[in-house]
């Protein structure tokens, strides 16, 4: 499944993004709760939805009504806060990173280290309702095992007034936050992304294009602005039915004949963690027959800068071979959990299941599960792959 997040036409904010998740199928009641617990801690806030029509399109409305603001706090403090909420880990993971992203450029919009900073430049209560809330329905729909795609957002223009007193649009941390995606000025005098949403774009968004793939639609969801114009203030979200699809990637290769073993075998895991989507050494013989390795890596194309960077650093290459524009075919891929009894004690197994054309090609179990259930239960690990089938 392929997910399209569109502000093309209105801009982005936390509140938008939250009205089209509940519209594509969140549930409105569990974010109310979590949204105004989270919080509280900083000020409270009602949370409201309703269903609205803006200029034709039907579409949820998602209020946050700031009923109280406490005082400004660093930073520092303010995530120390956040990791004190009551909220599952990978909500509360990833709604750090979108406010350090937010928190990131108002430093260097300001002039200020992170320590520094303060809370109401960072975000205020309805900022962590917006992020925590947003986030939360992003994991509650499982579209973190979806590739989401985001199109270019509409800024807005004009003037706007804030702490700092009265900026352009779109405001210097919206531009901050941005940098590497791609935005576009109007179509009216008002502003139309908000650093909140520009951040939990950049954040959940895997590529961003400037124009929908092929791809066929399934269902839209559509959260409604706050603000009224002369066209449909609507963020819209499209899910699409599953394809198989062609991927664009890089193929990196260069010639190593100075690392040792244990070497090589770091930067075989430092690509992984960089992001490559495969590495690959296999043994030579090079010129003068002297033995060597061939590294091979598969990366993504937007990936490609820093798999570069990360192998010039860790061999000290002098030459890098890349071929461009390769293409593989993709089956649909999904992760689904399965229960599994074993000695008396229930353990979680994750499946990587492939389908072509609905069909099942593959139903494979991930090794880390089939590890970690093997050191708990001191079983086999080839006993656990036989009970696991």
């Amino acid at each position: 499944m392929t997910i399209i997040i569109d502000p093309q036409g209105s801009g982005i904010s936390g509140n938008m993004l939250i009205g089209a998740f509940v519209d594509m199928g969140a549930d409105a009641d569990e974010l109310k709760d979590i949204m105004e617990k989270s919080a509280e801690e900083f000020g409270k806030v009602e949370v409201n939805f309703e269903k609205t029509v803006k200029h034709g399109i039907d579409s949820t409305y998602c209020n946050v009504e700031m009923l109280e603001n406490k005082h400004c706090i660093n930073y520092p403090d303010f995530i120390e806060k956040i990791n004190n909420l009551d909220v599952d880990e990978k909500v509360k993971k990833t709604s750090l990173k979108v406010f350090e992203r937010i928190a990131i450029a108002e430093s260097k919009v300001h002039g200020k280290t992170l320590d520094t900073i303060h809370f109401h430049e960072v975000g205020a209560s309805d900022a962590v309702a917006d992020v925590i809330g947003s986030i939360y329905a992003y994991y509650s729909l499982n579209l973190d095992n979806q590739k989401v795609i985001g199109l270019p957002i509409a800024v807005g223009g004009g003037r706007v007034k804030t702490a700092h007193g009265i900026i352009p649009v779109p405001a210097p941390a919206v531009v901050e936050i941005l940098k590497d995606a791609k935005m576009i000025g109007g179509p009216v005098d008002s502003e139309l992304a908000t650093p909140t949403g520009a951040a939990i774009y950049m954040e959940i968004c895997d590529e961003i294009k400037d124009f929908i793939p092929l791809i066929k639609p399934k269902k839209a969801g559509y959260g409604a602005g706050k603000k009224d114009f002369d066209y449909p203030n609507v963020l819209r979200i499209i899910e699409s039915s599953d394809i198989t699809e062609s991927d664009g990637i890089d193929v990196i290769e260069t010639n190593i004949d100075h690392l040792t073993g244990e070497e090589i075998g770091y930067l075989f895991d430092k690509l992984l963690s960089e992001g490559a989507r495969d590495v690959s050494i296999t043994p030579i013989i090079m010129k003068k027959n002297r033995q060597g390795s061939l590294l091979k890596v598969i990366s993504k194309k937007d990936n490609r800068e820093k798999i570069i960077e990360t192998i010039f650093k860790e061999t000290g290459s002098l030459g890098i071979r890349i071929a461009p524009n390769i293409h593989r075919g993709i089956a649909k891929r999904e992760f689904k959990k399965e229960t599994y009894e074993i000695d008396g004690k229930e353990y979680d197994v994750t499946f990587k299941i492939g389908y072509i054309n609905g069909e099942i090609i593959s139903k494979r179990p991930e090794y880390e599960d089939l590890k970690r259930i093997a050191e708990d239960s001191g079983l086999p690990l080839k006993k656990i792959e036989e009970l696991v089938k």
